[in-house]
């Protein structure tokens, strides 16, 4: 039974986030239509649909398994919970917007230095300390994504996208310091508030989907109103966007449903092996170009996260040898 939901959980994974990723892509930087034009470029539309599907899912999987929305929610808790979804709102934006200046792979890799922002806004907001080993990690993955990025060859299709590479690098370290507040958020939640991680998932998602919807409704933007139109014009995205909501929500239940049953360490492990597989993918299906020093800048990101890894497996090995002494100690003291 066991062998079974470890291939679920990895399959379920590997499966939505990998088409999600290959979705993401496409929706936001491939052309509908016949000329460059027709992109896609209502991004705070997409992640509005994205936020209400995984809300949905969310909602769906609390009735199947029959826990209440409510349980331990007060008002306390829902304020953190806008505050979360606000920085969850805003942090998006930035790194949609950074892929008109740099490519998808570059994106991937940048997202995998989520360890920076979070150490960094742990240190801040909650004063947190950190083991030396961690440092290293945050070194390598630093010197990994930043080769990587100067290392990236120049042609001619690629110079306007180059020129700007620093104002994409810019826009992607924004959405990583957003992201490193939003998750130092969760774990306030987390350690003050007795909420499940399917809670987490309905609450957030929707806050989030409902501040979008209202960014939408007032008069100083036409997304909306534009966005609907290109739908309509060219129906093809709007599937596509549906798919990728539905990829990312239905991923992300894989994700608590692996936490669940072997916790956040193998969690962690198919996660390192999922974005390299992101990046491979990327490169292969829409044909981007990699020279000798980028893979190893690539090698270097991956090696770092697998560092951390391996030092969290390490430590858990730990924790569960000196539980399994005490049982027996406390055994031979009855």
């Amino acid at each position: 039974m066991t062998v079974v939901k470890v291939i679920f959980s990895v399959t379920g994974i590997y499966a939505c986030f990998l088409t999600w990723g290959v979705l993401q892509e496409r929706v936001s930087t491939t052309s509908y239509g016949e000329s460059r034009s027709d992109r896609f470029k209502y991004f705070v539309f997409l992640n509005m649909i994205q936020s209400f599907m995984a809300s949905i899912v969310a909602f769906l999987y609390l009735l199947i398994t029959r826990k209440s929305i409510l349980d331990n929610v007060n008002s306390k808790l829902f304020i953190k919970l806008i505050q979360v979804a606000f920085f969850g709102t805003i942090g998006s934006p930035f790194g949609y917007e950074s892929l008109k200046h740099i490519d998808y792979p570059t994106m991937i890799l940048g997202k995998s230095c989520k360890l920076v922002p979070v150490m960094l806004m742990s240190k801040i907001l909650n004063r947190k300390t950190f083991p030396p080993h961690q440092y290293v990690v945050v070194f390598l993955i630093t010197v990994g994504v930043s080769s990587f990025m100067l290392l990236q060859p120049i042609s001619e299709k690629k110079k306007t996208m180059s020129s700007n590479s620093f104002y994409g690098i810019l826009l992607l370290t924004t959405n990583l310091l957003i992201d490193g507040i939003t998750n130092s958020k969760q774990d306030q939640i987390f350690e003050k508030f007795k909420i499940t991680g399917q809670q987490m998932m309905f609450f957030m998602n929707l806050f989030c989907g409902l501040l979008m919807f209202i960014y939408l409704l007032l008069p100083i933007n036409h997304e909306l109103n534009n966005a609907i139109e290109f739908c309509m014009k060219y129906p093809k995205v709007l599937e596509d966007i549906l798919f990728f909501s539905l990829c990312g929500a239905l991923g992300q239940c894989f994700i608590f449903f692996t936490l669940m049953n072997f916790g956040s360490l193998f969690l962690v492990t198919i996660n390192v092996t999922r974005k390299l597989f992101t990046i491979l993918l990327s490169i292969f299906w829409f044909e981007h170009q990699l020279n000798v020093e980028q893979w190893f800048a690539v090698l270097l990101v991956f090696s770092g996260i697998g560092l951390e890894a391996y030092n969290k497996l390490s430590v858990s090995s730990k924790k569960q040898l000196d539980e399994i002494n005490k049982k027996k100690l406390a055994g031979k003291t009855l």
